[in-house]
């Protein structure tokens, strides 16, 4: 079997033109892209995200809770399919280009020692979150990669990793925070989204209502009636656009 090739790239990860072996680019510390991909989910008030337990045959941080699946961005390809056929490869997950969304990119740049070897990483990773429905018990498991799966909250990792690390994750910071943005960033929305619903509701509740009410001479009840009906008309579909 031929040694995998990667891209050599630069800080924004974009390919240079010339390739390394992935030997050598752990030998020597050549920067090269890789594929981060989050299982996310929301369970209650809390946001949950899926980490794999990688296989203690692993050439880097072996037996520790990592993200949910990731893997080098092999020479020639482009990230986003190459998350396509990480989730698939490692987890079973047949996802394709819409069910990924696009987070951000961070680089991961380390030096360390594992099975008595030097292993030098310089990466670009680039981050993807899969919100559709995960069924940990009805995945196929690539055994060679991971070990299990499991979900976590997603802030409880976050404070686990800080300084002085827990050493049961090897989740990148970077990783964690993109997500955390992520996640943030799209409860704004959806809070905007209905919010603005409300309120558009609520107006064309209030000019129903009166209409209604100079017509049956009954204007503060109708009006009432109105803008309540419009609120709650106007936050459904602002949850609908979500």
């Amino acid at each position: 079997m031929s040694e995998e090739l990667f891209d050599i790239v630069d800080e924004d990860g974009q390919p240079t033109g010339d390739t390394v072996t992935r030997a050598q680019a752990h030998a020597e510390g050549i920067r090269h892209r890789t594929v981060h991909i989050w299982g996310v989910r929301e369970n209650g008030d809390r946001t949950e995200v899926l980490l794999q337990k990688r296989a203690l045959n692993k050439d880097s941080f072996p037996g520790r809770y990592d993200t949910s699946s990731a893997g080098h961005i092999q020479a020639g390809d482009e990230p986003l399919i190459s998350a396509i056929r990480e989730l698939s490869e490692e987890l079973g997950i047949r996802a394709d280009e819409n069910d990924l969304h696009f987070a951000g990119t961070f680089p991961i740049q380390y030096e360390k020692e594992f099975h008595g070897n030097t292993f030098k990483d310089n990466e670009i990773a680039f981050v993807y979150v899969y919100e559709n429905e995960i069924d940990i018990d009805s995945l196929t498991i690539q055994k060679e990669e991971l070990d299990s799966v499991e979900w976590f909250d997603l802030e409880e990792v976050y404070k686990a990793c800080q300084p002085p690390r827990d050493e049961k994750f090897c989740v990148p910071m970077g990783g964690l925070e993109i997500v955390r943005k992520y996640v943030a960033e799209k409860r704004e929305d959806e809070s905007n989204s209905v919010s603005h619903g409300m309120s558009i509701g609520m107006c064309i509740g209030i000019a129903i209502g009166t209409a209604v009410g100079a017509a049956t001479d009954n204007m503060g009840t109708w009006m009432c009636i109105g803008m309540v009906l419009g609120m709650v008309v106007g936050m459904s579909m602002g949850f609908k656009k979500e």
